[in-house]
């Protein structure tokens, strides 16, 4: 197991030259296919994310970015944060790309202005995205809370970048982002409590942590988190497991090279939907969504197989007894996977279920699509019905993240 705090400091894991910034030429706007959602992408967040936000008391204790040696560093409750893009390197040569920039003017724009975020998306054809932290919060949003020990404080970081997202970030755009809450994990009733509160605001997802255990936590398989839970299923917000959210990433051997790493970033995606389908959540919350985030849909057809095999001899374990519904059965109804470049996979959509399967461009990291975002789908996608293809690319996350697509734009994908 990798930790992902030592592998954004090992800046030795490319052939990238340090301090080189190159920016590509601008590309044209894309054919748009479909109105494409992209259920995955990133936010870097700005400068002045926790200004005006903070109660007084925590105003000298609140994240602000200073700079250090040439670059941009958070500062955090007189700790430092190092690393402000973290693999934000779209719109950069290959050849530069690693877990840098390392200030913001390395950065395209769009990476962390919301202006230019729309423009970037409309180049790419994305209509609309929903997005996750960067390295400050961490994708589930954990680090603002374990780089303090003052719980008070903690709470107040988390409803500062709420509040900012909410008002600056997706409530600018409220028809091209789709708003995902960063959860507040040190108290279950208060995290449960912010649940309700920014449902009402209109927040329709919230990151997790894919396995809280790995940073400290009480696992899935405890009712520690059952608050946080009841109130998910009762507002609709979709849980979202991105991977690398539990702070780690599936390794192999200490010598192993860095390339490792990124192959099987994935499989902490299949860990942790087998983790959280045997915690049984899904089974005590029977409407609760749960959406595996950059985590591919290539691997889900194995796992179905391999949870029907193992009924044969559940009886030998025990532990779902006096269920009605088989694990496969509860996985299919409970859980959305998101593909980002899975060609070969989409041959067995209807295995994985094809009401079950989303789309992603992962902007602005190494993984993202963009700019190449619809030819690259449509690629993939091509051998599907139209009903399909309609349903993947825009319609599942329509639906599940309650966020509907203009009927002129769904007419004409140029239109936007």
């Amino acid at each position: 197991m990798a930790s992902i705090e030592e592998l954004q400091r090992n800046t030795d894991f490319t052939t990238a030259v340090k301090g080189k910034v190159t920016f590509l030429p601008e590309p044209e706007k894309a054919d748009r296919k479909f109105p494409m959602i992209s259920v995955d992408d990133h936010m870097v967040e700005p400068p002045n994310t926790f200004e005006g936000r903070m109660p007084a008391k925590f105003v000298d204790q609140a994240p602000r970015v200073v700079d250090k040696d040439g670059a941009d560093v958070w500062i955090y409750d007189g700790k430092e944060l190092p690393n402000v893009g973290f693999n934000a390197v779209v719109g950069r040569p290959v050849d530069e790309w690693s877990f840098e920039p390392a200030r913001f003017t390395d950065m395209r724009r769009g990476a962390w202005d919301i202006d230019h975020r729309i423009k970037d998306m409309d180049l790419s054809g994305v209509y609309a995205s929903l997005c996750f932290p960067s390295f400050l919060a961490g994708f589930g949003g954990v680090r603002l809370q374990q780089t303090t020990k003052d719980p008070e404080l903690a709470l107040a970081a988390v409803r500062a970048w709420n509040d900012w997202n909410i008002e600056e970030w997706s409530g600018a755009y409220p028809d091209r982002m789709i708003p995902c809450q960063l959860p507040f994990m040190l108290d279950p009733e208060i995290g449960a409590q912010e649940i309700y509160r920014n449902a009402e605001r209109g927040f329709k997802a919230v990151t997790f942590s894919e396995a809280p255990h790995l940073q400290g936590f009480p696992s899935m398989h405890s009712a520690h988190w059952d608050p946080i839970m009841r109130a998910c299923e009762e507002t609709g917000t979709v849980i979202n497991l991105h991977i690398g959210s539990s702070g780690t990433s599936p390794s192999t051997s200490e010598d192993a090279p860095p390339d490792v790493v990124g192959v099987l970033f994935f499989g902490y995606a299949i860990f942790a939907t087998v983790d959280w389908l045997y915690s049984k959540i899904p089974v005590r919350f029977p409407d609760i969504k749960i959406c595996m985030s950059e985590g591919g849909i290539g691997w889900v057809p194995a796992l179905l197989d391999r949870l029907d095999h193992m009924t044969t001899y559940h009886s030998m374990y025990g532990t779902w007894d006096g269920i009605d519904l088989a694990p496969a059965d509860v996985l299919q109804r409970n859980f959305y996977f998101c593909a980002v470049e899975d060609p070969s996979s989409f041959a067995l959509i209807d295995r994985i279920g094809v009401d079950h399967v989303m789309v992603e461009e992962d902007y602005p990291h190494s993984d993202s699509l963009w700019p190449r975002t619809q030819s690259v789908v449509q690629e993939s996608v091509g051998g599907l019905s139209p009903e399909a293809i309609r349903k993947v690319t825009w319609e599942n996350a329509s639906k599940l993240y309650r966020h509907p697509v203009p009927e002129a734009v769904v007419a004409d994908p140029n239109s936007f």
